[in-house]
């Protein structure tokens, strides 16, 4: 058996959109009317845990986990600019005060890829007012998340600098490349946010306080050692050392990818791609966490915030997580300091524009909402009970 340290955290991950159903009043709702001609699915209904999130936190509770994490949405919260929702804080409230009761640590992320209309109307980040606006609100978030340990600002703000533009340009039928890089004015307002954010979390609360970074585990092709520093510092290392004055960073790995001359490799196909087609990669949750652990030097915690894989083989998933959790129990055993795993996602959810690609340890009957665990939960249940992976 492969073991982890005492008091690890163990759960799975979720975000607002993905799962609440009828956000109305966010910048992706509008994508999903606008850009509908050209395939982009509706969120809807989606999986209606705005009203049954008790039932999703017992499904892991039930089976031995410690930890859930989920995201407050920004829109529900301040529908318009200044005017902040008792009720909704109200209802995140109860969220947290649920999972404890469940035996859960609630991990609260503040924004996760979505903000309201009127932010967006504004310029979103790229409006001279944004980081005063994403204060405001979360100074108003922090009066529900007092006694929250782990508190995340911004989920993957590296990702966020991509999709903000190109997500937006690839929904309406433009081409945009699986290499493209993080708009770097985008992602300085990001950074800019996050570090005017973090302190009054710290302030107002008592959590560890960080981010989480998409790490690419990126590797170098022979000849290529320049182009791949300069890649990876653009796309990761720039957002992993704002994690330097943080109490944690959050590591988020997929897959892995090359980088040649011209920059990152997309994905060739493959039999084994994944449903997102990407390459299957379990290894690089290690490479991810190992390369985080140098960059920051050991002095700052990981906890590993997403993991999985898109695909309809629940026996491929076990796999999967299986060979990544393994890698990192030795990556821990090398020196890094992790404090938690949670895997994207509990849930099949909406993948941002697609219904298709399922990374859930739960199936869900979008017409009946009907919860159907996949044999991968009770395993990785039985793995959190342990504290260990068998080799």
């Amino acid at each position: 058996m492969s073991s982890f340290p005492d008091g690890f955290l163990w759960g799975a991950a979720t975000a607002a959109h993905q799962v609440e159903g009828n956000n109305l009043n966010n910048d992706w709702w509008r994508l999903e009317q606008v850009a509908a001609d050209y395939g982009v699915q509706p969120s809807g209904d989606a999986l209606d845990s705005y009203h049954r999130y008790r039932e999703d936190m017992q499904l892991l509770s039930d089976r031995g986990f410690t930890a859930y994490r989920f995201s407050l949405e920004w829109s529900r919260i301040e529908p318009l600019p200044g005017k902040f929702s008792r009720a909704e804080l109200g209802h995140y409230r109860r969220m947290i005060e649920t999972a404890r009761e469940l035996g859960l640590d609630p991990i609260v992320t503040i924004h996760h890829f979505t903000h309201p209309l009127w932010f967006d109307d504004r310029g979103a980040w790229l409006w001279d007012g944004a980081v005063d606006a994403f204060v405001q609100y979360v100074e108003q978030a922090c009066t529900i998340l007092h006694d929250v340990r782990w508190i995340i600002t911004i989920n993957e703000p590296n990702v966020l600098a991509i999709t903000h533009g190109g997500q937006r340009q690839v929904a309406m039928g433009n081409p945009y490349p699986q290499n493209a890089l993080p708009d770097q004015e985008i992602g300085d307002a990001l950074i800019a946010a996050h570090r005017a954010a973090a302190p009054v979390v710290r302030r107002l609360t008592d959590a560890k306080v960080g981010w989480t970074v998409a790490n690419q585990a990126l590797t170098a092709t022979s000849g290529n050692e320049e182009k791949f520093a300069e890649v990876q510092y653009l796309i990761e290392d720039k957002y992993l050392e704002v994690s330097r004055d943080d109490d944690f960073v959050g590591v988020q790995s997929y897959t892995s990818q090359p980088v040649d001359a011209d920059g990152i490799v997309p994905h060739p196909p493959a039999d084994d791609n994944t449903l997102m087609g990407w390459a299957y990669r379990p290894d690089a949750l290690g490479i991810a966490v190992r390369h985080t652990h140098d960059v920051l030097g050991g002095d700052v915690p990981i906890l590993v915030t997403e993991n999985g894989i898109a695909t309809d083989d629940d026996e491929r998933r076990i796999a999967y997580t299986t060979t990544a959790l393994r890698d990192l129990a030795a990556a821990i055993a090398d020196g890094a300091d992790v404090r938690g795993y949670l895997h994207w996602s509990l849930l099949d959810n909406f993948e941002w524009g697609h219904w298709g690609p399922t990374f859930g340890l739960v199936a869900v009957d979008r017409e009946s909402f009907e919860r159907r665990p996949k044999p991968s939960l009770d395993w990785l249940g039985t793995v959190a009970r342990r504290n260990a992976v068998e080799d």
